[in-house]
């Protein structure tokens, strides 16, 4: 059990793309980004990588949200 619990939780991981996140975030104007790694929910069936954030907008402020982006595909920000 603790195996399956293991390869799960690894699998999980690889289902973001941080660098992805930073760069389509940078892209916008966003500070101190911080990846809070996979997001579950968020994303539609057809992206890939699902990667939770944590940055600073232009303005200053921290938002939330989740950057969906897959193979030969783009990325999206969606914001909580």
């Amino acid at each position: 059990m603790k195996y399956a619990v293991l390869i799960g939780l690894i699998l999980l991981a690889g289902c973001s793309d941080v660098p992805s996140t930073k760069n389509a975030l940078d892209n916008i104007g966003f500070t101190d980004v911080e990846s809070t790694g996979y997001r579950v929910f968020g994303c539609g069936d057809d992206y890939t990588f699902h990667t939770g954030f944590i940055a600073r907008n232009q303005k200053g402020k921290t938002v939330t949200g989740v950057v969906c982006s897959g193979w030969l595909k783009g990325s999206s920000v969606k914001f909580d």
